[in-house]
């Protein structure tokens, strides 16, 4: 079965906010199954833009990234992020 990856793209605005932010998502990750594949560290621009911080999240499935994504936990941080940080983020099913 393939596994689901979250894929975000953050520009940090405000760091003591984020850092809410970062807890309460850690949180809900931990309570949905995912392991953190990269968490910030040293990026390189190959081609195009981003932002100055990327995560990628590794779930048992595409369901299980969609359901941390619209899971009440989540929601919590999303609100606590609100104002701290320019994010895209998308999930994708992947090997």
């Amino acid at each position: 079965m393939p596994f689901g990856y979250i894929i975000a793209n953050v520009k940090v605005i405000n760091t003591e906010q984020y850092d809410a932010y970062r807890k309460l998502s850690t949180e809900a990750a931990v309570a949905h199954g995912a392991e953190f594949v990269v968490r910030g560290g040293q990026q390189k621009i190959l081609e195009g833009n981003l932002h100055s911080r990327t995560v990628v999240l590794k779930f048992p499935s595409f369901a299980a990234a969609q359901a941390y994504y619209d899971s009440v936990e989540y929601g919590k941080a999303r609100d606590a992020r609100a104002g701290a940080a320019l994010m895209n983020m998308i999930a994708v099913e992947g090997a």
